[in-house]
């Protein structure tokens, strides 16, 4: 009998004993693998459409790799350039994976700021990416950022109303025609503008498109002696003549339009035509995104005195900034971010056309992007011709096409971009903006001893 009683109260202890292990057993699944509490990683991104569609795609990286988690910052374009720039230059280590593009990769790189991509899984396929691309984030010869997509410019146009009014695009426009087709396609009364530009200041909005007209029109932003050649007849020409089409035949408020603003605007049917980013033409010709995907077409950015420096370069990459405390993570965020595997989802969530494009050389020859983007050949000749080592008429001491590849530039550049938002907002004269913008870059270039 005292046996059986002992029995009996053994059999609450076993039921706790094996309660607990299931308990136990539970939590442990719910941990990540790596049995420690989840790594995070701080990615500062832009709101561009490509980098929403990114973190829309993420939870796909993170159910792959459930020991990390993602913490996003999605910022407007000028923030997120100075967000990154403060903190890769008070090394705050806020960020673990930071957006940033051509002009800061190779600089941050060759002052030890981010970490080299160097170490990437062998599936990635490096030399999938474009050589251009390539070249322009990286530091002699290392690798500092990976392409997230590269963008060249070009001139976007409505062919429905271009036909109505009788008129035809050619293949490479001049900024003369650009003017008399703007000129005649513009009904204000029915909210259809003959263009749309870019004219929100800064150094890499305004001024991204204003340095390609400049280019174009025999103009350099320094001689080869670091002087600044702002206020100089070829600056004069090329900044009336932008000014003056957008106040003639571009929307209301063009002072405060950017990338984005243009993208709703032309997507909307609004303009007759748009000169920007490559990058567009995939959000442009997707259904669900445009209201005028069939009526869009395309032709090389408008040329005036030189071809030279009439088309930009640019990437939005994925760099790792050496403060990261979790770089390996960061890392393979990054190459899963950037490579085929990822297009391939995009892809399939939103259509080919509007896959990351510019990166890599086997999406141009996938037979779905061919049916899909009939733009992509010419973007992607567009950007293996941008050269920013000879992206001027005259010999200059510095690469670039949109922007000058020096420190400096971020500043001087967004002064100068805000003068010349005030030509077009009608806040200042074409006169006054270039003196000022040249006594800013000249100053800038004189403190920092590039001046002899």
């Amino acid at each position: 009998m005292k046996r059986t009683q002992r029995i009996v109260r053994a059999q609450p202890r076993a039921r706790y004993a094996v309660t607990a292990l299931s308990a136990a057993l539970a939590a442990a699944a719910l941990m990540p693998l790596s049995g420690h509490a989840a790594t995070t990683i701080t990615i500062a991104t832009l709101n561009n459409p490509d980098m929403i569609e990114l973190k829309k795609l993420a939870p796909a990286f993170e159910k792959a790799n459930p020991d990390i988690q993602l913490k996003w910052v999605i910022l407007e374009e000028n923030v997120l350039r100075q967000r990154a720039t403060t903190d890769i230059t008070t090394n705050s280590g806020q960020f673990d994976v930071i957006t940033i593009g051509t002009y800061e990769a190779p600089q941050w790189g060759k002052r030890g700021w981010l970490s080299p991509m160097a170490g990437l899984p062998a599936n990635y396929d490096l030399e999938d990416v474009v050589k251009t691309a390539r070249d322009g984030l990286s530091y002699n010869g290392q690798l500092y950022a990976l392409p997230f997509y590269v963008e060249s410019s070009m001139t976007y146009y409505r062919k429905d109303l271009f036909q109505a009014a009788g008129l035809k695009m050619p293949d490479q426009p001049t900024y003369d025609q650009i003017k008399q087709f703007a000129d005649k396609l513009t009904d204000k009364s029915k909210g259809q503008y003959g263009i749309c530009l870019r004219g929100k200041a800064g150094w890499g909005e305004n001024m991204a498109f204003v340095s390609t007209v400049v280019n174009t029109f025999g103009g350099e932003w320094f001689n080869e002696k670091w002087q600044a050649q702002l206020d100089t007849p070829e600056w004069h020409k090329a900044v009336t003549f932008y000014s003056d089409l957008l106040k003639n035949d571009g929307p209301p408020g063009a002072s405060s339009n950017g990338f984005n603003e243009n993208l709703t605007l032309m997507s909307s049917g609004k303009c007759a035509m748009w000169i920007d980013a490559t990058v567009a033409a995939g959000m442009l010709y997707n259904k669900a995104q445009s209201q005028v995907s069939d009526k869009i077409g395309f032709a090389a950015a408008p040329v005036a005195v030189t071809p030279k420096g009439s088309h930009w370069l640019w990437s939005w990459s994925l760099a790792i900034p050496k403060t990261s405390k979790q770089q390996e993570a960061a890392k393979k965020f990054a190459a899963w971010a950037t490579s085929k595997e990822y297009i391939e989802m995009v892809g399939k969530d939103e259509g080919w056309a509007s896959v990351p494009p510019g990166t890599r050389k086997s999406t141009y020859a996938r037979p779905e992007y061919k049916q899909a983007a009939p733009f992509g050949d010419f973007v992607l000749q567009a950007i293996e011709t941008a050269n920013p080592n000879d992206a001027t008429l005259k010999k200059v001491p510095y690469s670039g096409i949109q922007f000058v590849g020096i420190p400096e530039f971020q500043s001087f550049g967004t002064v100068v971009g805000q003068s010349i938002a005030g030509v077009v907002a009608g806040q200042t004269s074409v006169d006054n903006a270039l003196k000022a913008a040249n006594a800013a870059a000249d100053r800038a270039v004189k403190q920092a001893g590039y001046q002899k």
